[in-house]
């Protein structure tokens, strides 16, 4: 049975191109694969008659080449604050079974690994971003700003994991992962950021 949801907040990105990421303009990445952790905060949401306010999920992803081209691996986190019925929708949605963008990020995922639930603490801080889940992942972003302390933002890229606004371009302050058989270890690579919004 088809259910009606939606999703929006605040996303952010970390990976490790060179800034700012080539592959969100159907390019190559600059070291010729790239490892990519993402993160949603919803501010406002629902699966059908369930409340999604306020709750995380990450996404980990490694590419072994270009994007759109080669199958990606990946596993999905899900905030250990939900209810069984909240991390139930939110891996349905994020997994993309429901439908809509997830589903077209999804698309790309040959290996999926998995999907956990854990501690997901996320942080906005002015024109500073973070995620964390304690003992898998540290990622920090911050933006990058014009000689007149303006954000750089992309507008009308060719794809997107959070289409109809415009992407702040940052650049990461670490990105750190161990878990399944991927370990990275990075800093002063690229970033993104945005706000969201998903339905169907």
């Amino acid at each position: 049975m088809d259910m009606r949801w939606n999703a929006c907040g605040s996303y952010f990105e970390t990976c490790s191109c060179d800034a700012a990421c080539p592959c969100a303009f159907l390019s190559a990445p600059t070291k010729g694969d790239c490892t990519l952790f993402a993160g949603w905060h919803i501010d406002e949401g629902h699966y059908g008659d369930i409340s999604l306010d306020s709750l995380n999920v990450a996404l980990a992803v490694y590419s072994p080449g270009h994007m759109m081209e080669v199958p990606w691996k990946a596993a999905l986190y899900v905030d250990e604050r939900a209810t069984d019925a909240q991390r139930e929708a939110l891996t349905t949605i994020f997994t993309g079974e429901a439908g809509g963008q997830p589903a077209r990020l999804f698309s790309h995922v040959g290996e999926f690994l998995g999907v956990k639930s854990v501690p997901i603490e996320y942080e906005s801080n002015a024109r500073h971003r973070g995620l964390r889940i304690p003992s898998i992942a540290d990622a920090e972003i911050v933006d990058l700003v014009t000689e007149g302390d303006e954000e750089i933002t992309i507008t009308h890229r060719p794809w997107s994991i959070a289409p109809g606004y415009p992407t702040v371009v940052a650049k990461s302050e670490k990105l750190e992962f161990n878990d399944y058989d991927m370990h990275w270890q990075l800093s002063g690579e690229n970033g993104y950021h945005s706000p969201f919004e998903y339905r169907v």
